[in-house]
């Protein structure tokens, strides 16, 4: 019996390490076109424990994101890794971009970026090129859904695959 025992939890055992769920890592980028502002708006859905994963890794900065204890640093560390890893082109053109600024939602960093005075007839495409995280997690996913003038599309951005676009 003991032997089956010391059998049992050579060969079965370590099996249950392998049902433990994997991890997602994943963003969802919102990008809609307001007639009202005259601009591209976007937010960017991001898990809180990912990003500060992120800046500690990148920057060797403890942001504690969501804490009471949150860094003074952390909204520009923010932008300046989206600047890195956040491209937006309007009509095949990278533009520049207003970082508005951050909001918590439970487990969840929303990232507010703005594209300031797009006049819709003259906008012919918007691309979005995602790297965040990327460099961080290998199975990193970010959902981009762009919504202008009645046009919808939807892509999953990945390592491998960092720019989707929406022809009008």
């Amino acid at each position: 019996m003991q032997h089956f025992k010391k059998l049992f939890f050579l060969l079965v055992l370590p099996l249950f390490a392998f049902t433990v769920a994997h991890k997602f890592y994943v963003s969802v980028t919102n990008v809609n076109f307001s007639e009202k502002d005259q601009a591209v708006q976007i937010t960017s859905r991001i898990f809180i424990d990912d990003f500060n994963r992120l800046l500690m890794a990148r920057y060797d900065v403890d942001a504690e994101l969501d804490t009471e204890k949150e860094s003074e640093l952390a909204d520009e560390y923010i932008e300046k890794y989206l600047r890195s890893k956040f491209v937006v082109s309007i009509n095949g053109k990278p533009i520049q971009y207003n970082y508005i600024g951050k909001k918590y939602d439970a487990d969840v960093m929303i990232c507010f970026i703005e594209v300031a005075d797009i006049n819709l007839t003259e906008l012919k495409s918007i691309a979005i090129e995602n790297e965040v995280l990327t460099d961080l997690f290998d199975d990193q996913q970010n959902v981009v859904h762009i919504n202008v003038n009645d046009k919808k599309k939807s892509f999953v951005l990945l390592k491998s695959r960092t720019k989707g676009m929406l022809n009008l």
